[in-house]
């Protein structure tokens, strides 16, 4: 299934550790003395799957592929970096998955955790000063998810009551933006029915390998879709 997406765009992912997935932060993906090495820069995630995935079936289109996810952030980690490393980026498509953290640290009792209702004014200010500075780039939001693979049941149901109303908020806040919601959730839930949770995630929030090319398999179809398939 090809990108629904013009050749020669510049596609941007933003997020946390799903995104990051080890991305070497000295590559320069544009070019230099290290060309040769401009793939670390992806990761080892979805994002280097998706690149190779979308290169490998349109080599013409010559899209560019940038990940500048950091590992560990929430919603006020993006939104500190959000002018350097998203607005000044120019991205023709940019896709921002963030939210598990923000949850995990709720559920923690983190002191510097923030709380539903924070995170979506956090979150709706951030996509509000990306519409006025990119009013022609295509926004999709991906749906922070998580499976029963933590420390205990108790701690993986309460986290998933707060990441259930963080999946509400970026719903709403896709709708409210003219951004393309990405269904993750669905996906991870019905393939606990073809293998345990540990097969999709190593701690019920971090992808394993087959978790990975889960969430690039959804977000290529979602993309290949279109932003009228919502």
């Amino acid at each position: 299934m090809p990108l629904n997406v013009p050749a020669g765009s510049h596609l941007l992912f933003q997020g946390d550790s799903l995104t990051d997935s080890g991305r070497d932060r000295g590559r320069d993906p544009g070019g230099g003395p290290e060309r040769a090495d401009a793939n670390a820069s992806l990761g080892h995630g979805y994002v280097y799957l998706v690149a190779a995935r979308a290169a490998a079936r349109a080599p013409g289109h010559r899209w560019r592929f940038t990940n500048r996810g950091v590992s560990g952030d929430g919603i006020a980690d993006l939104a500190a970096r959000w002018r350097t490393d998203t607005l000044e980026q120019t991205p023709d498509v940019l896709s921002v998955l963030v939210g598990v953290n923000d949850a995990r640290r709720v559920v923690e009792g983190d002191c510097w955790d923030i709380d539903a209702d924070r995170f979506r004014e956090a979150y709706d200010e951030l996509l509000a000063r990306t519409r006025r500075a990119l009013p022609a780039t295509r926004l999709l939001l991906c749906e922070p998810f998580c499976l029963p693979a933590g420390r205990d049941p108790d701690f993986d149901a309460a986290l998933a009551a707060q990441v259930q109303t963080r999946q509400k908020a970026v719903a709403d806040l896709a709708a409210a933006h003219r951004a393309e919601l990405v269904r993750l959730q669905p996906v991870f839930d019905e393939a606990l029915r073809r293998a345990p949770a540990a097969h999709w995630s190593h701690d019920g929030v971090h992808p394993t390998p087959a978790g990975h090319q889960l969430l690039a398999d959804a977000w290529v179809s979602a993309v290949a879709a279109g932003p009228h398939a919502r």
